[in-house]
């Protein structure tokens, strides 16, 4: 029989379930203290939130949120990462954090209705921030409309010089010469 706390502890899971862009599995067996909290510490800046979880009481929270395919990755110490921002910044931050505390074990994720084994949010955190992928699609497009700019002025261009030098060969024959 259920007890209250942890009928509790289930539905403060599912509230937290509840909207979410990401859900990243981690296993933290290692860590100290002090990581942890830096950790989630580094998870806050990304709006993402970092929590220690009870294997039996998550995998209930996530069959009734519709994340069932979560489920068999519950199994020894498990911390949860739930975003319901930016999916690739916390992607980022996690592994920049695995990178220094090899104590950091990503399981899975769950983005946009998918599952994500380990190297899968490898990959998306090796993408390029949102605002890099802003600026390359931006040159991306200035470079060809720069040169039909170039190419729509260069006749005007063109016949502007032709009567440029046409005045000036016609100034030059006008003026008397000196050789007399």
């Amino acid at each position: 029989m259920p007890t209250q706390e942890k009928v509790a502890a289930v539905e403060d899971l599912k509230t937290r379930l509840k909207g979410v862009k990401a859900v990243v599995l981690t296993e933290y067996r290692g860590l100290t203290v002090q990581q942890l909290s830096e950790l989630r510490k580094q998870l806050r800046q990304v709006s993402a939130q970092y929590k220690v979880v009870k294997n039996r009481l998550a995998r209930l929270a996530v069959a009734s949120s519709g994340l069932d395919v979560l489920s068999p990755h519950f199994g020894g110490p498990t911390g949860m990462v739930v975003a319901k921002d930016d999916p690739v910044a916390v992607a980022k931050a996690l592994q920049a954090f695995a990178k220094v505390n090899q104590a950091l074990t990503i399981k899975a994720g769950y983005m946009d209705g998918q599952l994500l084994e380990a190297a899968g949010l490898k990959a998306l955190a090796e993408l390029p921030s949102r605002d890099a992928l802003r600026s390359q699609l931006v040159g991306a497009l200035q470079g060809p409309l720069g040169r039909l700019v170039g190419l729509l002025t260069a006749p005007p261009r063109e016949l502007v010089y032709i009567l440029e030098q046409r005045g000036r060969g016609a100034a030059e024959s006008a003026t008397p010469s000196e050789e007399t």
